[in-house]
C-alpha cells in the first residue's frame, strides 16, 4: 500500500483544492460568497457564469494535462455540457474518494471523472444516463508469467484504491497494492515495481497500446457504465447532462470522442 505520509498529504492538498474550488482549474471559479445563479434551462450554478467541475487528474485518457490545460475523453464531454449551459467550464482536481462519495458536489455542479454506476454511489448521488460502457481488464508484463487472474495470486498486483477494479481484486482474492491515482499506477507497472494492474480497460488499454511488453491477460464483463454525477435531487443539472449527451450521441460527437482518445480498437 502507497505510505500513508504520502497518500496523506496528497489527498489534503486535493480537498483543499474543493474547498477552494480553483485547484488546477481551465478558468478561476467565482467566490464562495455569491449566489448560486440560474443559466441555461433555470440550472442553479455554485459560481455565477461557471460550470464547476470535479474531476481525479491525471486518469488518461479521460482527464490530464497537456499543455498547461486538463484535456481528454471527459473533459470534451464536459465542455459541450457547458457550452449548452452558456457557461465557462472550470475543472476543480478532486480526489476520487470525494468523487465515489459524493462530498464533492459541495464545491461543484457535477462530477466528471469516469464514474462507474453503482448502487452504493446512487444513494448519495444522483447520475446521468450512462454515457461509456467500460469494464474491467487485467494487464500484466510479458515477463511476469501471468495468464490469468488466479496466476495473479503472489504476484504484485495494482489497483486504484476505491475503485470497482479494487473491489473486483478483493473479491477474487488478490492482496493488491493501492494508488490513490491511475497515473501512479501506470507508473508503477512501468517502472516494474508491479507485476500487473487491475482496472477498467480504456484506462489501461491506452496506457499500455504502444508498448509490446505488456498485455491484457484478460478482460472481465462486469456490465460497468459510467455516468456524470449531480447531487442528490438536482434534476434540472441532471436534465440539462442528459439533453447534452442526446445531442452528442445522436450527432455522432460522442462516438468520435470514443474514437479519438481510445482508438478503434478500445472496445
Amino acid at each position: 500500500m502507497q505510505p500513508m505520509s504520502s497518500a496523506t498529504a496528497k489527498l489534503a492538498a486535493k480537498a483543499a483544492a474543493i474547498l477552494a474550488v480553483g485547484a488546477l482549474s481551465l478558468t478561476a471559479c467565482g467566490g464562495s460568497s455569491t449566489p448560486a445563479a440560474s443559466s441555461a434551462g433555470g440550472v442553479q450554478l455554485i459560481n455565477s457564469g461557471k460550470l464547476t467541475v470535479c474531476s481525479d487528474v491525471p486518469y488518461e485518457p479521460f482527464e490530464f494535462q497537456k499543455d498547461g490545460k486538463i484535456v481528454g475523453f471527459d473533459m470534451d464531454i464536459a465542455a459541450e455540457v457547458a457550452k449548452d449551459l452558456k457557461a465557462e467550464l472550470s475543472v476543480v482536481d478532486s480526489s476520487f474518494e470525494a468523487i465515489e462519495t459524493g462530498t464533492a458536489l459541495t464545491g461543484c455542479d457535477v462530477s466528471i471523472s469516469s464514474i462507474s454506476i453503482t448502487d452504493t454511489r446512487k444513494a448519495v448521488m444522483d447520475f446521468s444516463e450512462p454515457y461509456l460502457n467500460d469494464d474491467l481488464t487485467l494487464v500484466a508484463t510479458e515477463a511476469s508469467g501471468i495468464t490469468n487472474i488466479d496466476g495473479a495470486k503472489g504476484k504484485k498486483v495494482g489497483v486504484q484504491q476505491a475503485t470497482t477494479g479494487a473491489q473486483y481484486a478483493k473479491d477474487k482474492g488478490l492482496d493488491a497494492q493501492q494508488f490513490e491515482d491511475t497515473g501512479l499506477l501506470v507508473q508503477a507497472l512501468k517502472a516494474g515495481t508491479i507485476d500487473a494492474a487491475l482496472g477498467n480497460q480504456s484506462v489501461l488499454g491506452y496506457a499500455i497500446k504502444d508498448d509490446a511488453k505488456y498485455k491484457r491477460v484478460e478482460n472481465y464483463a462486469t456490465g460497468e457504465k459510467l455516468g456524470i454525477s449531480v447531487k442528490k435531487g438536482n434534476t434540472a443539472m441532471a436534465d440539462q447532462v442528459n439533453s447534452t449527451l442526446k445531442r452528442l450521441t445522436d450527432d455522432g460527437s460522442l462516438k468520435k470522442y470514443e474514437t479519438t482518445w481510445f482508438g478503434e480498437a478500445a472496445k
